[in-house]
């Protein structure tokens, strides 16, 4: 299918903006009007944005799983065995992804949610929408009681991880250790769950392989889902890009927790907005599309090397320009680091491989699986 990989492809590109901004370690980040317009699209488009679309994703790949084994004659034992051991797996990747580069780690999560929600896969519509949205309101009452706390911290506050300022690799990855203890759960909780259970139900309805059949629904989505996403997330954006004058720290961090807040909703409206180009492209099929879309199929990939670069440009253990760099030089990182695995990505798409995390996820999540009943 082109909607999920062109999907995972794009997205990889919002992921490289917001985590190259996220290892910026200086207080003078907005020195310019270009840095203005970076960190402005960034806040209403970029950030926060891009994790609930791939969670969104994950799901879905969570009910093609049950669909492949129940389809090659196993039934929900075999494929909740596999379903699990992929968690672990993924679990394990995400863990080695924190300690070596980066604390605020994704690919644990989706393993730790494929560990305890596997059960979903298997309850009506009614009750992975309802849970999905019970989610989205306690944590939306979470992360604004969050908001509050920080905000009671005054000016100083910051939540920061300690790890990015470390100059010793060793002592920043045994603090990286306990960031990723505290945010794998959290982030699954907090940002991933909803999603993952709407993705669950979009996959039962085949939204993403068959969007003609979905386009007034992909179109309402696309429009409401963006239009939330702007307009909750464009006063944050005005603040950060020094645009509109400073608030209070209590209104800073409200705007910043109501920011992250309607990341779903963009999520979800980015999902829809790439199914209708999907759709409209079908099979004509240009280098550009599938190029990002050897992205997409080689993401897990990509995003590791997305970490292997930021760390050895922005770690002060690296090139240490976590420190110096504004926002736009940061965006440059980002892009161009982007770029470079798009080139990867399709140069190994004409080559026949796939990439070389995904050859490794698959054997150890298939090794040794004959003993595994097929039903």
């Amino acid at each position: 299918m082109l909607a999920p990989d062109l999907a995972r492809g794009f997205m990889l590109l919002f992921i490289a903006l917001a985590n190259a901004q996220f290892f910026l370690t200086g207080t003078d980040l907005v020195r310019s009007a270009a840095d203005q317009a970076v960190a402005f699209v960034q806040g209403v488009a970029v950030n926060g944005r891009a994790i609930p679309l791939f969670a969104f994703v994950f799901g879905y790949g969570m009910t093609q799983i049950l669909a492949r084994v129940q389809g090659s004659g196993g039934g929900w034992v075999r494929a909740r065995v596999l379903l699990r051991r992929r968690g672990w797996v993924m679990l394990a990747i995400g863990f080695a992804h924190a300690v070596l580069f980066l604390p605020v780690d994704i690919v644990g999560t989706y393993g730790l949610t494929a560990l305890l929600f596997v059960g979903m896969l298997r309850v009506r519509d009614s009750v992975l929408l309802w849970t999905a949205g019970s989610i989205a309101v306690l944590t939306t009452a979470v992360t604004t009681v969050v908001a509050l706390l920080v905000s009671s911290g005054g000016e100083g506050a910051s939540i920061a991880p300690p790890s990015l300022t470390q100059e010793s690799f060793w002592i920043a990855a045994g603090e990286r250790i306990q960031e990723w203890l505290l945010y794998t759960p959290l982030t699954m909780l907090l940002v991933t769950l909803p999603m993952i259970l709407v993705g669950m139900w979009a996959a039962r309805h085949r939204v993403l392989e068959e969007p003609g059949a979905h386009l007034g629904l992909l179109a309402r989505t696309a429009v409401v889902g963006l239009g939330i996403a702007v307009a909750v997330g464009l006063p944050d954006a005005l603040v950060t890009a020094q645009l509109a004058p400073a608030p209070s720290p209590f209104t800073t961090v409200m705007l910043a927790a109501a920011h992250d807040t309607a990341g779903w909703a963009g999520g979800l409206g980015w999902a829809s907005v790439i199914a209708l180009v999907a759709w409209r492209i079908g099979e004509r099929r240009g280098p550009v599309v599938s190029a990002v879309a050897a992205v997409g199929e080689r993401s897990l990939t990509c995003y590791l090397l997305q970490s292997v670069a930021f760390t050895l440009v922005f770690a002060p253990y690296g090139l240490g320009l976590g420190a110096t760099l504004n926002y736009t030089g940061a965006a440059v990182v980002a892009v161009g680091t982007w770029l470079g695995t798009v080139v990867l990505a399709w140069a190994l798409h004409r080559a026949g491989r796939r990439g070389p995390a995904e050859v490794l996820l698959r054997r150890l999540t298939y090794a040794r699986t004959a003993h595994v009943p097929s039903q």
